[in-house]
């Protein structure tokens, strides 16, 4: 395993010089955050160009609600309450230790590193920034590749903003992504795939550098036999038809009643022909990002009809849609095989298997016997049902009655659990992942821990009786 460039390893060094130097107090992180959220405002139509010319074509209303909505919300909410996160936090000392005092300082980590993904190049890239910040750290960032002109466009807005030893982008391929993660960053967080995250664990462990992975897998929506099927569907239509599927909390596969088949077909046309009256020629539909991505999409189809699954094609106005144009149309599956790719691997687009069960308890066994998911929707009006499905699964996040929208809360925490990721942030979640939690004992100047000292007397076997209780 090659060492990383020389280059990398400059701009880390000369990020590490000044951390060390003086860190950013208060003052600094607020006007760190201040400064960007006035760029990001200031240049969002740039922005919605440079997002829209890496996908093809991408609604900027998309853009506005997907990826700078969140991310300005989550800068706002950082400065509203840094000052409270920041503060020293008293801690109860047991009477054991009394007079001694306790405290926990949240001190910055130092140097933080930050790979983001391609599918939302705006919202995983500035969000872990924001948090980084917050928390009082220097960053270093490796857009992906993928989205060359959204990596472009925020590493000029970003050099406009800091010096390159507070933060810098490293703009490069893969390769040099593997290096990036070879350097002795105080953490890194990667946002992609399991497989890739699993190479950036690997190459993080050298250093033993810890990591945040923001990784991704099937997220399940669970509807209930006796909510509304209609409601339901438009809501999971529309949350898996997002940036045509490409997001990592879409709605991977949907668990229905077997006796509402047929009712969910008709609901999932109407739904997608309201929301895309057209595909190829609507400019509120987006293109999958490249051809290598379309034809993966209808190789996962092509196996799954191969393998005995009915497959349903909507395509509201019979258009063109084909890996030239890159328009992929919904498409619903049924009757998958249980080892086909769509049912085992994350789709990443507008392709929706349709599970069905007869059982609710059948429904949640065959979540629970499959890797546990990045996000779990769930359609009930039942409270008590609501709270039994949620404490028997196991999932990174929830949104009931809905799909996507718990990700763009700031105040919860984000992140995966087992194979669809490890750690979080968001909030104070962000600034905690990026902090060191520092605990601190305040000794007096009389302590009767002092008797407990060699040469051991009386006196200490006293006291260690009386502790102890024994």
């Amino acid at each position: 395993m090659d060492d990383p460039s020389p280059d990398l390893l400059t701009s880390f060094e000369a990020q590490r010089r000044a951390f060390r130097k003086q860190s950013p107090d208060y003052g600094k992180r607020l006007q760190a955050l201040r400064t960007l959220e006035r760029a990001l405002l200031a240049r969002k139509d740039d922005l919605i160009w440079a997002v829209a010319d890496d996908f093809g074509r991408r609604a900027p209303e998309e853009t506005l609600a997907l990826e700078l909505f969140p991310v300005i919300n989550e800068i706002r909410n950082a400065r509203r309450h840094l000052g409270d996160w920041m503060a020293e936090r008293d801690v109860e000392v047991p009477w054991q230790f009394w007079p001694a005092h306790a405290r926990a300082l949240y001190q910055p980590l130092g140097i933080v590193g930050i790979l983001s993904a391609w599918n939302y190049p705006l919202f995983l890239s500035i969000g872990p920034l924001v948090g980084a910040l917050a928390a009082g750290n220097h960053v270093m960032m490796k857009p992906s590749e993928l989205a060359p002109r959204s990596a472009e466009l925020l590493a000029s807005i970003l050099a406009g903003l800091y010096p390159p030893e507070y933060v810098t982008v490293a703009a490069g391929d893969a390769g040099l992504a593997a290096e990036f993660c070879r350097l002795p960053f105080d953490r890194i967080l990667f946002t992609g795939s399991t497989r890739v995250g699993k190479l950036v664990m690997r190459a993080a462990s050298e250093n033993l550098t810890p990591v945040t992975l923001e990784l991704g897998g099937k997220s399940p929506a669970l509807i209930h036999p006796t909510y509304s099927l209609r409601r339901a569907v438009e809501r999971i239509v529309n949350g898996k038809l997002y940036n045509a599927g490409q997001t990592c909390v879409a709605p991977d596969y949907v668990l229905l009643a077997a006796t509402l088949k047929d009712e969910f077909i008709r609901l999932a046309r109407e739904s997608v022909a309201q929301l895309y009256p057209r595909l190829a020629s609507n400019p509120d539909y987006t293109r999958i990002l490249n051809g290598q991505h379309y034809r993966r999409l209808m190789e996962l189809v092509e196996e799954a009809r191969c393998g005995g699954a009915e497959v349903i094609v909507i395509n509201p106005a019979g258009e063109i849609c084909d890996e030239n144009n890159r328009v992929f149309p919904p498409t619903l599956l049924f009757g998958a095989a249980g080892n086909s790719r769509a049912l085992d691997e994350e789709i990443f687009g507008p392709v929706l298997p349709v599970v069905l069960y007869d059982h609710l308890d059948q429904a949640i066994d065959y979540i629970n016997d499959h890797p546990r998911p990045l996000a779990l929707y769930y359609f009930d009006d039942d409270g008590a049902r609501v709270r039994d499905v949620l404490a028997r699964t196991t999932t990174g996040g929830v949104t009931v009655n809905d799909c996507v929208y718990h990700l763009g809360v700031p105040g919860l925490p984000f992140g995966g659990v087992g194979p669809s990721g490890m750690g979080q942030y968001h909030g104070f979640d962000g600034f905690e992942t990026f902090s060191k939690k520092k605990g601190i004992l305040l000794q007096r100047r009389w302590t009767p821990l002092a008797y407990l000292r060699p040469p051991y007397g009386d006196t200490a076997r006293r006291i260690l009786r009386f502790i102890l209780g024994a």
